[in-house]
């Protein structure tokens, strides 16, 4: 058993009690910033967590789904704080 096997069963359980968190200020989050930076935060704590899978799995098939999950995060949290800002996304 290497020092990766023995520490990635960690960082999935860190990872996993992140996203209970994220997913908590998400639905209990006092305002629309608030809910907007936990739906950010929780798709990388996601793509993380596919990372980590990949790699104990040793799939390259996570590492593309994460890559995915990364660029419509960030085209999502664009548009979201677009809508925020001017309250209309196309303008």
């Amino acid at each position: 058993m290497s020092l990766v096997d023995a520490v990635l069963p960690w960082v999935m359980g860190a990872l996993a009690l992140a996203l209970a968190l994220n997913a908590w200020r998400l639905f209990i989050g006092p305002s629309l910033p608030d809910r907007i930076l936990a739906l950010d935060t929780l798709y990388i704590n996601a793509l993380a967590l596919l990372v980590v899978l990949g790699v104990q799995w040793a799939d390259k098939v996570f590492f593309e789904v994460a890559l995915l999950i990364g660029l419509l995060g960030f085209v999502g949290t664009v548009a979201l704080a677009k809508y925020l800002l001017r309250g209309d996304i196309v303008e």
